[in-house]
């Protein structure tokens, strides 16, 4: 591995690390997917020092693999091919804020969080909610979504520019500051989810929000999924403001009960939360549980009160925990699809019955406004039949919601674990994905093995 003391060379001793410690951390993301160790892990401080890795990375044929927090789940950033895992966590600041503008410019490794934090001092906040406090050049790269979607958008609907090295070393800017333009194809919309094959981002710019003056969440309980997806669509049809409409099953509530010594009824829930000012809101949530009675709603609360409403969340937020808590021994399997709304229910009931006769325990939960959803899978790596299953169960879900015009990933990206469903799923699309992806990267060093196979 001589290039690893020209990689000194090029942006200093500091910067560069073969620490075993240090390449372990890089080899695994939190997928249940196999690790695999880099050669070498690059820590560069600004676009110059990424530029130069990438050039002399394709002049030597070194597969490069964008590092964040290393909190995806399809083993995005495992480097099956070794060479240069690129480490943005130095590369952290939040470069401009511009409140008129409603846009901030960032650099990759910032977190969601660290993003918020600076932002309240402003009235505004960064909508997109993945659940981890990833970065934002993660989220970018794998088009993160997250419960506040069905209001504000996934990440590509807040991306309006980034700034991105290609695996040659030139640095591009994709998009402007506009809220539109005309001008040419939208590059944006095409590196957002490319999932580092096609370029490593180095700046990001933003759309952000105001702060709601009313934040107000409600929990519905209902008999049957199908009556609780009926009531989101008929929420969504009636236009009422909703922030977040989350579905959690009735097993999953079992779970939860048990982790965190609640007393929720055991049935299909939805978790509601509402975004506005007062009078808006009172009339918009009064109108959201008549639409809930008609569905035979049998619980309807709300709250308005900060503490009490993050309590009435914890049931949504905890539930991974509630299961690997419950689970010692297993590792978590998380798998999500997406399908139109009109056939969310139907694909619900069909994965609990798929789990149930698999013998498989897991929770089903689903930001339902959008028509995705999420299987929680707790498996035993060391287990090759349960892993079968598990992998089997998975390719059910994937086929029963792409026969049905929908995708086999609504949030998570493809990255290894669904590379295999991208031919049925796009068919011959897919090879313009390839050809621009050999356009801009020739050498194929940019995530190598993520997305196609």
């Amino acid at each position: 591995m001589d290039f690893v003391q020209e990689l000194r060379g090029l942006i200093g001793e500091e910067s560069v690390s073969t620490n075993p410690t240090v390449l372990e951390h890089h080899s695994h993301d939190e997928s249940y997917h196999t690790p695999h160790l880099p050669d070498v892990v690059v820590f560069p401080k600004n676009t110059e020092e990424v530029s130069k890795v990438l050039h002399f990375a394709n002049e030597h044929r070194i597969p490069i693999v964008p590092y964040g927090l290393g909190t995806s789940l399809e083993g995005h950033v495992i480097p099956y091919q070794g060479g240069i895992s690129i480490d943005f966590q130095l590369m952290n600041q939040i470069l401009e804020v511009r409140p008129q503008d409603f846009l901030v410019k960032v650099q990759p490794g910032v977190t969601r969080g660290q993003l918020n934090k600076e932002l309240k001092k402003y009235g505004l906040f960064f909508t997109v909610d993945p659940g981890a406090d990833a970065t934002l050049g993660g989220m970018a790269a794998t088009n993160a979504s997250g419960t506040t979607s069905v209001r504000y958008g996934i990440m590509r609907d807040q991306v309006r520019d980034l700034e991105v090295v290609l695996a040659d070393g030139r640095v591009i800017h994709t998009g402007s500051m506009t809220a539109k333009s005309s001008s040419g194809y939208h590059t944006t919309g095409l590196f957002v989810g490319s999932e580092g094959t096609l370029g490593a981002f180095t700046e990001l710019t933003l759309k952000v929000y105001g702060i709601p003056e009313v934040i107000l969440a409600a929990r519905a309980v209902f008999p049957t999924v199908e009556e609780a997806v009926s009531t989101v669509v008929d929420i969504l049809s009636a236009g009422i403001g909703v922030a977040r409409i989350e579905l959690v099953d009735a097993r999953s509530i079992q779970q939860v009960n048990l982790y965190s010594q609640t007393n929720y009824p055991e049935k299909p829930t939805l978790f509601i939360e509402f975004h506005g000012n007062e009078q808006g809101l009172n009339y918009e949530v009064d109108f959201a549980k008549k639409l809930a009675d008609e569905n035979h709603c049998e619980q309807f609360i709300f709250e308005t009160n900060s503490k009490e409403r993050a309590q009435l969340w914890e049931a949504r937020h905890n539930l991974a925990y509630a299961f690997i808590h419950r689970s010692p021994g297993k590792k978590m399997m998380v798998t999500d699809v997406v399908l139109p709304i009109s056939e969310l229910a139907g694909s619900i009931k069909d994965a609990r019955k798929a789990m149930d006769d698999a013998g498989i325990d897991g929770a089903i939960l689903g930001h339902v406004g959008d028509g995705n959803y999420h299987i929680i899978l707790m498996i035993d790596l060391d287990n090759p039949e349960e892993m079968l299953k598990a992998e089997s169960l998975n390719k059910h879900i994937v086929d029963y919601a792409i026969t049905r015009g929908g995708s086999c990933t609504g949030e998570h990206g493809v990255g290894i674990g669904k590379a295999k469903y991208q031919r049925r799923e796009h068919g011959d699309a897919l090879d313009v994905m390839k050809a621009f992806k050999a356009a801009v990267d020739p050498n194929g060093i940019m995530n190598p093995g993520k997305i196609f196979i």
